[in-house]
């Protein structure tokens, strides 16, 4: 390819418009407006738990973002992530079991859980556990 014909290119790629994506607006999700869902905790769970899925409402988002409320000696079940996921305690005493250990969790704790762990946390004491929980979509929502 001459000098010339590169530059002509190089040119071209210059002037065209490069691709926009259209902005997604702002979503604000009040949790008064989300679908609760009152049922067992997850994974085989015990005990009762209240879902708020506050991400619902936000289309073509990247990740989870819930609230879930582990009453008086409620557990998630011991499961396996596929994903990396953020546990943060709102209010409340919990304890969380990874990999065969576990840590005594409670407000404005963060646990950070890796892909491949094992992974339990339950409800301890007299208030109930509430926790911010966050992860990836394994395939973005449309």
């Amino acid at each position: 390819m001459s000098l010339l014909a590169a530059l002509a290119i190089a040119g071209a790629l210059q002037a065209a418009p490069a691709p926009t994506v259209p902005p997604r607006p702002m979503v604000v999700v009040r949790e008064a407006d989300v679908r609760v869902v009152q049922s067992p905790p997850p994974h085989d769970g015990v005990g009762e738990s209240t879902a708020f899925r506050l991400s619902d409402a936000a289309p073509g988002r990247n990740f989870e973002f819930r609230k879930r409320i582990l009453h008086r000696g409620a557990s998630i079940g011991l499961h396996v992530l596929s994903h990396d996921e953020v546990y943060y305690v709102v209010s409340g005493q919990g304890e969380v079991a990874s990999d065969g250990r576990v840590e005594t969790i409670g407000p404005e704790t963060a646990a950070y859980l890796y892909d491949g762990a094992d992974v339990g946390i339950k409800q301890v004491g007299d208030e109930d556990l509430i926790l911010i929980i966050a992860y990836p979509l394994a395939h973005r929502t449309p």
